[in-house]
């Protein structure tokens, strides 16, 4: 083994365990990007997939993924041109008629968006959007609390990788709709907390539109060798600004066409 890719893979290794302990200990760490670079994708998605194959060996099971940055203001802020993605669980899913105990999270924040549910795999091309749009079985309203092992969210692209696309929590709503009676695009989003409204956007505001984000995750989950599985949920990325929650607060998130979906948080 060569001297760099020895220190890559110690570098992989260490920022793996930073953010693993931050996660057990809910306290959280120092960036990892004195690793692993700001930038580095393949070292960043190395990390990621270290911990997730951790959390599987305890037990846990892949149902899906979540796309990242898929504003182009937010890419801009952190100097990349792509959004990234994370690995979803089943211990992330939470049901809407069940309080979230605050103490599951460290520094969380939470956003709308659209998630879509898989009706067959996507292991091969092409990954257009007529392909995407034939493989979805229903769209959902759905709510992503988002979360952040680094201290004070300091992160850069690199960071948020390696931490799993900074990814928490996700709460799935009950009105399901095929796309012949919803469009993505055209959903309006509304998100209140406590009755406040505290975010607005729309589908277009997700890479101009959702089904743009999914083929990229489609194609790029190929690309890693871990493809899109007929049943996985996708969180296809916010549709307006995402907002910081505590406990006692309540979420409610409205999307037309999907109807709502809702997040309590208590102390616990």
């Amino acid at each position: 083994m060569n001297t760099r890719l020895r220190t890559t893979t110690e570098a992989v290794t260490t920022a793996a365990d930073r953010l693993r302990a931050a996660e057990l200990t809910r306290m959280p760490c120092d960036p990892v990007r004195d690793l692993i670079g700001s930038a580095d994708l393949d070292a960043a998605y190395a990390v990621q997939q270290r911990n997730i194959d951790a959390r599987i060996d305890a037990g846990a099971t892949v149902v899906g993924r979540k796309i990242g940055l898929t504003s182009e203001a937010v890419q801009r802020q952190l100097g990349v041109h792509q959004p990234d993605l994370g690995v979803l669980l089943d211990d992330m899913q939470c049901a809407g008629d069940e309080p979230i105990a605050i103490t599951r999270l460290l520094q969380p924040k939470i956003e709308a968006e659209i998630a879509f549910v898989l009706a067959e795999d996507l292991t091969d091309g092409p990954f257009d959007v007529s392909r995407i749009r034939a493989a979805i079985a229903y769209a959902v309203a759905a709510l992503e609390i988002v979360d952040s092992r680094i201290a004070n969210w300091d992160i850069t692209f690199g960071d948020t990788v390696a931490d799993n696309g900074s990814s928490g929590l996700f709460v799935l709503g009950d009105e399901r709709r095929t796309l012949d009676d919803f469009d993505p695009v055209a959903a309006q989003m509304r998100m209140r907390i406590d009755g406040a409204a505290v975010s607005e956007g729309n589908g277009a505001a997700c890479l101009g539109d959702p089904l743009n984000a999914v083929a990229w995750l489609a194609k790029t989950a190929h690309e890693f060798g871990r493809p899109l599985r007929a049943g996985h949920v996708i969180l296809s990325g916010a549709l307006g600004p995402m907002a910081p929650v505590a406990a006692g607060n309540t979420v409610t998130a409205e999307v037309t066409g999907l109807g709502s979906v809702t997040a309590t948080f208590i102390q616990e």
